[in-house]
């Protein structure tokens, strides 16, 4: 399994994607070592960025990280909030900011045309052990909300 972010985030009047993507663009890489994997599904290390068809000023990035583990998270949550308060976003995004973690379960292919035979949920290949579930969405929370705290305190020092 591994996590999946999905952060919205909503421009100012007059700003542009452009705007936005010169003052979000990371300067520093998360350094994974499963990014160099370039066979990973999806690439792990990536950010997917979505402008909203029916709202252009609602900007969407969605990243897959690597498997998860107390190390990993930390590392790129800690990479995340420097090159957050290194490069503010105020000038350009509304204060409010969707944003959802998670631990991604399953990809399942329904490209094929017929039918399909049930498939037990599995990532890149693996299947997934639901036992484990719990105890991952557990960490996540718990690493997200350490690295916000940090975040908003060291924002707060400014």
């Amino acid at each position: 399994m591994m996590m999946v972010s999905i952060i919205k985030r909503r421009l100012k009047e007059g700003k542009t994607y452009e705007d936005f993507r010169k003052a979000w663009y990371h300067t520093t890489g998360f350094g994974n070592a499963l990014d160099s994997d370039v066979n990973a599904k999806p690439p792990l290390g990536h950010l997917y960025t979505v402008v909203n068809a029916f709202d252009p000023q609602e900007i969407i990035v969605i990243g897959f990280g690597p498997e998860i583990s107390e190390e990993v998270l930390h590392s790129t949550l800690n990479i995340d909030v420097k090159e957050r308060l290194e490069n503010p976003l105020e000038e350009v995004i509304e204060p409010e900011i969707g944003r959802s973690f998670g631990v991604l379960v399953s990809e399942d292919d329904f490209s094929p045309k017929g039918t399909l035979e049930y498939q037990n949920p599995s990532v890149a290949g693996v299947e997934t052990d639901l036992n484990k579930t719990e105890d991952l969405i557990s960490l996540v929370r718990k690493e997200i909300q350490q690295a916000s705290s940090k975040r908003d305190r060291d924002k707060k020092t400014e």
